[in-house]
């Protein structure tokens, strides 16, 4: 699966050049024998250098390999990826498997979406419905007593170590470590991700998930529960509390699962949505119906595109009045077979928005000097400012 990723300029360290070269002699590897002398040889600088904090180093391989090999950046990320979201830990002398697992919610509403603490009653049922669908017998869980936004979740890999490392001791009733966090504003989207975060810690070898038991054996040790039947029992459980954590908003319960994935595919479910919810309100608060509307698609990056925006307008008019964003999650997320903005345009045709213009070429990915938001393309492919009219009620509320 290709991951997403921006280009961040690190500086290329000696650690750095390291790292591509384990990485490209992984990807050169002709046997498993020799996958694991360079898998351990990674693992071992990869841990040195996340324990320390130093992500610069990683970042800078990263940013290399990127531009030159996609094969070795696959692996780099991917092994950055599980050494930040799992590791082991000891207690007792037993040694335990301890994974960070997120159980995202993509909600959507004309209102605010709710972030923050959760209450403890809540907390308790859903640790409760995880350990009745979820995870495997014998798993120990805590989890954040948050309900976070993206925007608060770690922005490095050292920092989602230090999150797990800290969720993981608490699993097993271990001294935790402090933490070094910063918290973090959240934006008013009217779609977007909202999840609850929590580490599992289990004797190593075994299974952490309830559709790993019994895979493969026979008679009535045989597995019975897959997938499916998890998601749908967490759903059945889950709606409830989630409908009282996120009053006034339209949501789905996605199935728990280990960071990385769950993040990107929340990412991934929220985008229709963002189309879904930009033009409701627009219907609501400025009693523009889609008919009325138009949209203006454009691909915007650097030298690629990373995430196209949307610009609505009036029919016959070019202000922008509101915009929405379709990021782009790696090379195979927009391909000549499916392209993406053909994707977005369906879309806003199924929502009754039929003037849609799509802008060729490449648009800067700019932002807002004053207030950071991101600009939008208008019909004569410019990028502009979204601009409500001023007869518009567009302040952000709380449902009541």
């Amino acid at each position: 699966m290709a991951r997403p990723r921006n280009k961040t300029n690190a500086r290329y360290t000696r650690d750095a050049e390291r790292l591509v070269a384990l990485s490209l002699a992984l990807n050169g590897s002709g046997s498993r024998v020799e996958d694991r002398y360079w898998e351990r040889e990674i693992e071992t600088l990869l841990g040195k250098l996340l324990h320390a904090g130093q992500d610069g180093a990683v970042e800078a391989a990263l940013d290399a390999l990127l531009e030159t090999d996609a094969g070795g950046y696959e692996i780099l990320v991917e092994q950055a990826e599980t050494l930040s979201e799992s590791t082991f830990m000891e207690k007792d002398g037993e040694s335990y498997d301890v994974l960070l697992v997120v159980a995202p919610v993509v909600a959507w509403t004309r209102f605010t979406i709710p972030s923050g603490r959760i209450r403890q009653e809540s907390l308790d049922a859903l640790s409760a419905h995880l350990h009745g669908h979820i995870l495997a017998a014998d798993v120990r869980l805590a989890l954040a007593s948050e309900l976070y936004s993206v925007d608060q979740m770690p922005r490095s890999f050292s920092a989602t170590l230090q999150w797990l490392t800290r969720l993981g001791a608490r699993a097993l009733e271990l001294p935790v470590p402090r933490s070094t966090l910063a918290s973090s504003d959240v934006p008013n989207l009217l779609a977007d991700t909202r999840y609850v975060v929590g580490a599992v810690a289990v004797p190593r070898g075994k299974p952490v998930f309830r559709w790993q038991e019994g895979v493969g054996a026979a008679g009535p040790a045989a597995a019975t529960t897959g997938r499916d039947e998890c998601l749908d029992a967490w759903v059945a459980q889950a709606t409830p509390i989630f409908a009282d954590l996120l009053p006034g908003c339209g949501f789905e319960c996605l199935l728990p699962d280990a960071y990385y994935v769950n993040n990107r595919e929340a990412d991934r479910r929220v985008r229709p949505l963002s189309m879904q919810a930009a033009v409701s309100w627009i219907e609501t608060a400025l009693n523009m119906p889609p008919a009325q509307l138009r949209a203006v698609i454009a691909g915007c990056g650097e030298t690629d595109i990373e995430e196209y925006r949307v610009g609505f307008t009036a029919r016959n008019r070019n202000d922008v009045i509101y915009g929405a964003t379709w990021p782009v999650f790696g090379r195979d997320d927009d391909t000549e077979e499916s392209p993406t903005i053909e994707q977005i345009a369906s879309i806003l045709k199924e929502l009754g928005v039929d003037d849609i213009r799509r802008l060729p070429g490449l648009m800067p990915l700019e932002f807002c000097e004053d207030c950071g938001a991101p600009y939008f393309p208008n019909p004569l492919g410019e990028m502009v400012h979204a601009e409500p009219p001023e007869e518009a009620d567009t302040s952000p509320t709380h449902f009541h």
